[in-house]
């Protein structure tokens, strides 16, 4: 594995950088789009960068957060084609995939070909779902709009490629500089470091179609004005390498005032209610953005001082779920559930929230070691893939793997692109004997994260294996599946070194 703080550190500044250097729709009339590039080589451009973000261990799939984020990106996504922003091509080939990185620092970043990526770090400092989604709303903006294709067709000297390494080189930056400079050298590569910087035409192009996009999709406007307000206090300070987000997306005094105004010719709401399922969600991303002992331990105590202390729920809600969760990463897991029963208590009167609450009981009752608990609290219909996930990995640690197979399969067929399903079904079919099927899904799980060499080499495996062993009944229909696939992988590598 490749390490973020060092390889893809480059990409985290460039990726939002790139989205910058391009000239802007102006605020009226617009522009229209200029780039040369279509959207097929954008799109192979962003996968070659999104492949590496997998492969960095600070990307994590957390089924809890995942779900979370992209329901308010899918909203967003509705608002854009009901506004006309995201045209029917765009939405077509583009992956419009948000991807989790367990770093601390308040950073997102949209990548060619619809990948964006979100920190943790700027999940944890948001106070509503609305301040999130209008980072989102605003990141998503700078793709519809194509800023990306459009500084590329500005650098006609540079081949895509290059650009796609200067991306990576960039990611890079901002955790670590020697990094960069390996990747990024040469007067070009400076030339065009000097570039990816958002012009201001830009950034308001993609505040004014984000906030649009943002209450079209039924979020209030004070979100775009309270993050805004949060990152231009932040941008007073000295920069320590938390907000890369600043270097990248600088905050002016135009337009956060562009924004007051907007929020304030819109229809006033009142005071919105407490938002309990987000407070939950900040507590998770504090917890899983690679916080040492002390830390976790800090989550524990101060939800003990904070527990005779009379505070808003929401604020209590993000305490409790912090500590739980804390707690059992500590391995209390006594501590863990005591403090997850209280959550569950604090939130029972919000469904959305309880399920929330519930789903942490059942995540502690795995990591605990009690799955049959586990399974009580997430035994759910699998139509929502928390409780679906969970569920199979109780049942395979309770020996019932042939029933986490059939729910598994039945997903996949659905969500191919989904590699911790693949990964759980290849655990279940390799806990029955199947070893077959186990080694397709492994190779699966990999094509779902880009890695089509580590995915041929799965399926070769399985190739061996059919040729040599005595095949189970139905064996011969997997074989079959596994030839075509290993030569629809083939296809897809060549591609690859064509464009090396």
């Amino acid at each position: 594995m490749s390490n973020w703080k060092g390889r893809l550190a480059a990409g985290t500044v460039l990726g939002l950088a790139l989205l910058a250097a391009l000239p802007a729709r102006a605020q009226i009339p617009t522009l229209g789009d200029t780039s040369d590039m279509n959207a097929s080589t954008e799109r192979k451009l962003g996968e070659r960068i999104a492949r590496e973000l997998y492969r960095d261990p600070d990307y994590i799939d957390d089924p809890i957060l995942d779900e979370y984020v992209r329901g308010i990106w899918a909203r967003l996504l509705a608002a854009a084609r009901t506004r006309g922003e995201l045209t029917a091509e765009l939405d077509e080939r583009f992956a419009w995939q948000v991807l989790l990185g367990k770093d601390r620092s308040i950073n997102a970043f949209a990548l060619p070909g619809g990948w964006l990526g979100l920190h943790l770090g700027l999940v944890s400092v948001t106070a509503t779902r609305d301040e999130l989604a209008s980072v989102l709303a605003h990141e998503l903006s700078h793709v519809t709009q194509r800023h990306i294709s459009r500084l590329m067709t500005q650098e006609k000297r540079q081949a895509p490629w290059v650009i796609g390494a200067m991306i990576l080189g960039a990611l890079a930056a901002s955790k670590n500089p020697e990094a960069a400079n390996a990747l990024v050298t040469g007067g070009q590569a400076l030339a065009m470091q000097n570039q990816l910087n958002f012009s201001r035409d830009m950034e308001r192009e993609a505040d004014r179609i984000g906030y649009g996009v943002l209450t079209q999709a039924g979020f209030e406007p004070q979100g775009f004005v309270a993050m805004f307000d949060k990152l231009q206090q932040a941008s007073r300070l000295n920069d320590n390498g938390s907000f890369p987000y600043l270097r990248t997306h600088p905050m002016t005094t135009e337009r956060s005032a562009d924004m007051q105004s907007r929020q304030q010719l819109a229809a006033r709401q009142g005071s919105p209610a407490a938002d309990l399922v987000h407070a939950m969600m900040v507590g998770r991303a504090r917890v899983l953005s690679n916080p040492g002992v002390d830390v976790l331990r800090g989550y524990v105590n101060d939800s003990r001082a904070d527990a005779a202390a009379p505070q808003a729920l929401a604020r209590q809600a993000t305490a409790l779920y912090a500590a739980a969760l804390a707690s059992a990463k500590l391995r209390d897991y006594p501590a863990a559930r005591k403090l997850a029963g209280t959550l569950a208590d604090a939130v029972r009167g919000d469904a959305e929230a309880a399920r929330v609450a519930s789903l942490l009981a059942a995540e502690i009752a795995l990591e605990g070691g009690t799955p049959a608990q586990a399974l009580a609290l997430a035994d759910a219909p699998p139509t929502a893939r928390p409780e679906l996930l969970f569920a199979s990995q109780a049942r395979i640690a309770r020996g019932r793997p042939a029933e986490a197979a059939e729910r598994l399969q039945t997903w996949v067929a659905l969500h191919p692109r989904d590699a911790q399903a693949w990964q759980l079904l290849a655990r279940a079919h390799a806990a029955q004997g199947q070893q077959l099927r186990a080694i397709r899904a492994e190779a699966e799980a990999q094509v779902a994260h880009l890695d089509y060499e580590a995915a041929l080499d799965r399926f070769k495996a399985a190739q061996e294996l059919a040729r040599r062993g005595t095949r189970a009944p139905g064996d011969h229909v997997e074989a079959s599946i596994i030839d075509s696939r290993a030569r629809q992988v083939e296809s897809l590598l060549r591609e690859q070194a064509l464009q090396r």
